[in-house]
């Protein structure tokens, strides 16, 4: 649920958060009806969270000025190449980000992606070709730059 949420905010302090928020819903809401489903639920609270972190007023929060100094260490022990991807999944459309992550990264089917975010699964694919599309042409400019160093 860490690297779901990593992926699609992008700070690692904030992913724990909505880590946080979402172990919290499950909790109230437990017992379920169906105990099986308390990944996908835990899954689609997370997003949600997310979802609705980004509805909030730009205001009511503080925002870090530069990136704390412990995240690019954590970032780099669980992933060394993992690094450009992030920042390049930061520029990214929210819509266009949640639909690569939950698709590529998290593996669900374009059914689930399309329950997930609550939108139509055309708009699941749109949003997926358009972000895989722009992750492309940033990476491979990432990669022809750093050859020229």
């Amino acid at each position: 649920m860490h690297r779901t949420a990593l992926a699609l905010c992008g700070d690692f302090h904030l992913a724990q958060d909505l880590v946080q928020q979402a172990l919290v819903k499950v909790y109230l809401a437990w017992p379920l009806r169906d105990p099986a489903a308390a990944p996908a639920y835990l899954h689609k609270a997370g997003v949600r969270a997310w979802i609705d972190q980004g509805r909030r007023s730009w205001w009511r929060h503080e925002r870090a000025t530069e990136p704390f100094p412990e995240l690019a260490a954590e970032v780099l022990a669980e992933d060394p190449t993992g690094t450009p991807l992030l920042d390049a999944l930061a520029r990214l459309p929210r819509q266009q980000r949640a639909a690569v992550v939950l698709r590529h990264l998290e593996g669900y089917s374009v059914e689930e992606t399309a329950s997930l975010l609550n939108i139509s699964t055309g708009s699941v694919k749109t949003h997926t070709s358009r972000g895989l599309r722009a992750l492309r042409e940033e990476l491979t400019e990432d990669m022809e730059l750093r050859s020229t160093w």
